[in-house]
């Protein structure tokens, strides 16, 4: 790779927004990657910055950099996203966030019953949880709607 073709850590941070904390950051998670001067500097390719618009654009739908680095994993690295990379990395993310909604949608709609009520009656209430009877299970919330945990 041409030395034109590379950027600095800085470079990258003022191009795409983001602070070069962030960027070390999204480097130990896998999500962007660096070559090492023999001053043991940062380059990143050029190409990086499309990277960065996809991690940004999957953040700003609501998904982890778990699932967003699942979609780079199937990306070249030495070469920018494709207008087919970014149409198969979208078309995953429709399903996903399509099921999101879902859920959420009849979260929502369980929620208003119990909130127009406001009675949370420990006797006919759905949301009441006699005993701790669920501790057992784990920590966190564990009446869910079915198949909305990972």
């Amino acid at each position: 790779m041409h030395r034109e073709d590379q950027l600095t850590i800085g470079d990258v941070a003022l191009r795409s927004g983001l602070s070069v904390a962030t960027l070390r950051f999204y480097e130990e998670r896998g999500l962007i990657a660096a070559m090492r001067t023999e001053g043991n500097q940062r380059r990143y390719p050029r190409h990086v910055l499309r990277r960065l618009a996809v991690i940004r654009a999957g953040q700003r739908f609501g998904l982890s950099l778990a699932e967003i680095g699942q979609a780079l994993a199937g990306l070249p690295v030495d070469r920018p996203p494709t207008k087919r990379d970014w149409a198969r990395i979208s078309a995953q993310w429709h399903v996903l966030l399509g099921a999101r909604i879902e859920v959420m949608n009849r979260v929502r709609d369980g929620l208003e019953s119990c909130i127009g009520c406001g009675c949370l009656s420990l006797r006919s209430c759905p949301v009441y949880n006699s005993d701790d009877e669920l501790g057992a299970a784990g920590p966190g919330a564990r009446r869910w709607p079915e198949g909305a945990r990972e």
